[in-house]
C-alpha cells in the first residue's frame, strides 16, 4: 500500500514540476495547492530534500523547487525517497515467507508487485506534470502579477 507520505510527495513533486524550471513555492502555498497539512508537507519535504529531488531555499525569496533529478525522475524515485518501495504483502520481501513453496498464491503475489514497480517506473514527473493544469490562484516566487496600466 502506498502510504499517506508517498502521496503528499507526489503532489507536491508534480505541483512543482508544473511550474518553470527554477521557480519555488513557499510552504503554506505548496499545502493549499497540494491540500496537505502544512506540517506534514514540512516532513515529506525534508524527505524529498534528503533524496536529491527538492532544494529548499530560505529568505524572502526563498522555498522549494525541484531538482534536475526530480524533473527527470519517475513515480517510483518519488515514492521511493519517502517510504521505498510499497510491499503488496510481507512474501514478497527479499527473504520470502516460509510458506513459499506451498503456498499457491506467492507467485502472483511476485508478479503484482513486479507489475506495481513496473507502473511506477514507467509514470515520468515530467509527463504527468505536462498533464496538469498549474495550480489555480498560484504564482512563483520571483514573478509579479502586472499592475493596473501596466503593458
Amino acid at each position: 500500500m502506498v502510504t499517506r507520505a508517498a502521496d503528499y510527495a507526489l503532489r507536491a513533486t508534480l505541483t512543482l514540476a508544473g511550474l518553470p524550471p527554477g521557480a519555488r513555492m513557499c510552504l503554506s502555498e505548496l499545502a493549499d495547492g497540494c491540500e496537505v497539512p502544512p506540517a506534514y508537507l514540512y516532513k515529506v519535504l525534508q524527505s524529498l530534500a534528503r533524496g536529491g529531488m527538492l532544494a529548499a531555499h530560505r529568505g524572502v525569496t526563498g522555498g522549494y523547487e525541484l531538482t534536475a533529478l526530480a524533473r527527470s525522475s519517475s513515480v517510483l524515485d518519488v515514492v521511493e525517497a519517502v517510504d521505498g518501495l510499497p510491499l503488496l504483502n510481507t512474501c514478497v520481501l527479499s527473504g520470502g515467507c516460509h510458506r513459499a513453496p506451498a503456498c499457491t498464491a506467492h507467485p502472483v503475489w511476485h508478479q503484482a508487485q513486479e507489475r506495481m514497480r513496473e507502473v511506477l517506473a514507467a509514470a515520468r514527473i515530467v509527463d504527468l506534470a505536462g498533464t496538469r493544469p498549474a495550480p489555480v490562484g498560484r504564482r512563483s516566487r520571483g514573478t509579479h502579477p502586472k499592475r493596473m496600466g501596466d503593458r
